[in-house]
């Protein structure tokens, strides 16, 4: 029952997120190369070059499960940031970040 209720908000979830910033926005092709450059400068420091954490608290990449989630889930809570992570909205921008979870999805083993 426990599941069913994480799969309903998930969609939930997915759906309030489309709505705010619309599928058009998140049609173009992700540049891998550009998100491996922008993980580099602003996410490498904490989540390791590898995506092997260098700060306690921070998800290994290499083995996470967050990046299961769709892009766009993993576009708010990037925007938005958690505990130590900044929030990156104004900083980068939305193209960006999904640039960066392109790079994100190849640290995976």
């Amino acid at each position: 029952m426990i599941k069913k209720q994480m799969v309903m908000l998930s969609h939930c979830v997915t759906v309030m997120v489309l709505c705010a910033f619309g599928p058009a926005r998140l049609a173009v092709a992700a540049d891998i190369n550009k998100g491996g450059q922008l993980y580099g400068l602003h996410c490498a420091n904490c989540h390791g070059a590898s995506g092997v954490p260098v700060m306690g608290g921070a998800p290994n990449f290499q083995r996470s499960e967050k990046l299961l989630q769709p892009d766009t889930l993993l576009l708010a809570a990037i925007r938005g940031g958690k505990n130590a992570m900044p929030a990156y909205v104004g900083i980068l921008r939305d193209q960006e970040i999904i640039d960066v979870i392109a790079h994100l999805r190849t640290l995976q083993r």
